[in-house]
């Protein structure tokens, strides 16, 4: 007993490197036993370094294990370090180049030893984005051909003497829970950003639209060109349980901060300038560099409404506003367009009208059979069809229960097309049904319909009238009016409103007089409506918020996409893009991820099982997209003054959660 003592007391010689002296000054050596703490490793050091200074946010960085030693507790034994272990001695908050959606190149000192997911609330304090668990941080696409020349618009505006007073690591240690409250403002912004007029300048780029760059930089921007390209961006995510550093990021490295989760929640946009314009700046580019794809109809009407923007952000700055009952982005939609009033709710005779339909139940492949005629019946939450009128009567062919369904436009005003796509919850997945209206009045009743059957409400509901109207609404700023005559046809930048593939396919005498057409219908909207009807219409899309991963299922010797969306899980063929099968999260029992052979396994209601492998991305990024869309569904009004990060990380850590 007596030699063991002596041995494990032993004291030894440690050389830690302190960073703060230079590259080219010698680690300071320091005497050590294997049973002394880590937190007595670093007073040693600050000793012998001889330096008067704050050192309270310095730590020890193991480089060879590429992780940091925060455990000032645990002793040099406990956590396997010995006399060749490679320790630098550096600051935890380190300087970051970081690109934002509205291209805004920013400065910033975060925190490099941290989870990324408590770095990134960090940034978003600082910035003034609430919902900070809706945004991520990933690795920019590689430019090719920029070292030449440098571009004027990449200007980087320096903020790190605001974001040192910002230590999300000091402000969370202690609490699972993160706090969210609104914020208070100063002349419309933080205090912080009122201190200068740079910062205030900064603060007025975050929380303003800024005018779109010529077409030839639009043009030189990367633009995925596959369904392929498109996954592979969603490879560079950065592992949200993990810090910077352990994720080999560097100092004045540079990083995206980007919308992840496509489920905003709680948007007031009294509160969200910031939040709200880099939501409309991300939309805005997603469509501009086809990342997302639209009708030229949406095309123009997108252009239209970037243009009134555009205007407006030029003019006098305007405060936004918005009324105590916004919950979320469509209850802040749903006061914009129209107030409810229960009282005057009727139910419409559209609901006994003819509508011609075709059946296509996925997962069929795609047939030539055109639209068939039906008699439908819609009563309560479900839909009947019948052969005609006259056997409505009986039995019906199908009755379809759409609690639970999505109900998702497609239409084409100008072409008189006005069409509903249906996806109904089934055992083994989902099933797509399409409705044919014969009309814009028949189609915004059914849609209204199909929209509140879809959350258990039936059409006596009050707000039945006020969705039918908000439909209405909305197809109405898709019709254009070729009378209507404007001074503004001198100063459009048409190009700059539409992607290059519209672009190409037209000249601007050509794009200017029909996005001034749609241009008359968006005119009286002000800048906030404006933003938020152009969030609308993005939300409306069909590939909105699908995340694509290149997969193999088990059992398949092909590569197939899995879209990850906020409430479901889609199988797409890769050779044909053609949906094979939905999965609901709603069904999913359990999902697991065996980290060994690195597969992820969910098990679904009705004994439905599927296991794949991910070819384009760690298999953590799909888990976690996974979780963090399932903690997203957790929140509530009642409680959005409150992040429970213990829970985001119980669902998207696996077992390298903290």
């Amino acid at each position: 007993p007596s030699i063991s003592l002596s041995l494990s007391m032993a004291a030894w010689d440690l050389s830690v490197a302190v960073e703060d002296l230079g590259t080219d000054a010698p680690p300071i050596t320091v005497s050590v036993t294997s049973d002394l703490h880590i937190g007595g490793v670093i007073l040693k050091l600050v000793e012998k370094s001889q330096v008067k200074r704050d050192w309270s946010d310095h730590a020890l960085w193991w480089e060879q294990k590429q992780q940091w030693l925060l455990r000032t507790a645990w002793t040099l034994e406990k956590c396997g370090i010995q006399a060749d272990a490679g320790l630098i001695f550096m600051p935890q908050h380190k300087p970051l180049r970081l690109g934002l959606p509205n291209g805004l190149n920013l400065r910033l000192r975060v925190c490099f030893s941290g989870p990324v997911f408590r770095t990134v609330l960090g940034i978003c304090k600082m910035l003034n984005i609430r919902r900070p668990e809706e945004l991520s941080l990933l690795r920019p696409v590689e430019e090719k051909k920029r070292k030449k020349v440098r571009d004027l618009s990449e200007e980087l505006y320096d903020l790190t003497e605001i974001s040192s007073l910002f230590d999300p690591i000091l402000a969370l240690s202690c609490f699972p829970s993160y706090p969210v409250s609104r914020p208070c403002l100063y002349n419309g912004m933080p205090a912080h950003f009122a201190d200068s007029p740079k910062t205030e300048k900064v603060y007025k780029m975050l929380s303003v639209s800024q005018p779109a760059p010529a077409p030839e930089a639009i043009a030189k921007l990367y633009r995925p060109a596959s369904v392929v390209d498109k996954a592979h961006i969603h490879s560079r995510w950065l592992d949200s349980s993990r810090s910077l550093m352990e994720q080999g990021v560097q100092e004045n490295d540079r990083l995206w901060l980007r919308f992840k989760y496509y489920c905003f929640h709680d948007l007031e946009p009294k509160y969200d300038a910031v939040r709200l314009t880099q939501m409309y700046e991300q939309a805005r580019w997603a469509i501009l560099l086809e990342d997302i794809d639209c009708t030229e109809e949406e095309m123009l009407l997108f252009g239209a409404i970037q243009y009134h923007i555009n205007k407006l952000s030029l003019s006098e700055p305007q405060t936004m506003t918005s009324s105590p009952a916004m919950d979320d982005l469509d209850s802040a939609l749903q006061c914009l367009e129209v107030k409810l009033d229960g009282a005057n709710s009727i139910i419409p005779t559209a609901c006994k009208a003819v509508i011609t339909v075709y059946f296509c139940l996925r997962p069929k492949r795609l047939t030539l059979k055109g639209y068939k005629q039906y008699w439908f019946k819609f009563k309560d939450a479900s839909i009947s069809y019948y052969k005609s009128k006259e056997e409505s009567l009986g039995e019906p062919i199908q009755q379809i229960n759409l609690k639970g369904c999505e109900a998702a436009p497609d239409v084409n005003v100008a072409g008189q097309k006005f069409c509903i796509k249906l996806l109904i919850p089934a055992p083994e997945g989902m099933n797509e049904v399409y409705l044919r209206c014969e009309n814009e009045e028949q189609y915004s009743s059914w849609m209204a319909a199909c929209r509140l059957a879809s959350k258990g409400k039936s059409l006596a509901d009050s707000s039945f009238q006020s969705e039918v109207q908000s439909i209405r609404s909305f197809l109405a700023m898709q019709q254009t009016n070729p009378n209507t005559h404007t001074d503004d046809s001198m100063s459009i930048n048409t190009h700059s409103l539409v992607s290059p593939r519209y672009s190409k396919k037209y000249k601007a005498k050509q794009l200017t007089p029909r996005i001034l057409e749609a241009y008359q219908n968006v005119a009286q909207l002000s800048l906030t409506d404006a933003l938020l009807r152009f969030l609308q219409i993005w939300q409306a899309l069909p590939d909105f918020g699908i995340s694509l991963v290149v997969v193999r299922f088990k059992g398949s010797r092909k590569d197939e996409v899995l879209g990850i969306t906020p409430n479901r899980l889609i199988r797409i063929d890769l050779g044909v893009g053609e949906v094979v099968k939905t999965w609901r999260y709603n069904n999913m029992r359990q999902w697991n991820v065996n980290w060994d052979i690195r597969q992820v396994a969910i098990e679904f209601d009705g004994n439905v099982n599927i296991a794949f492998s991910c070819v384009t991305a760690d298999c953590k990024i799909v888990h976690e997209f996974i979780g963090g869309y399932i903690f997203m569904s957790t929140r509530s009004r009642e409680q959005s003054d409150t992040l429970n990060e213990e829970l985001f990380h119980k669902l998207t850590g696996g077992h390298e959660a903290l």
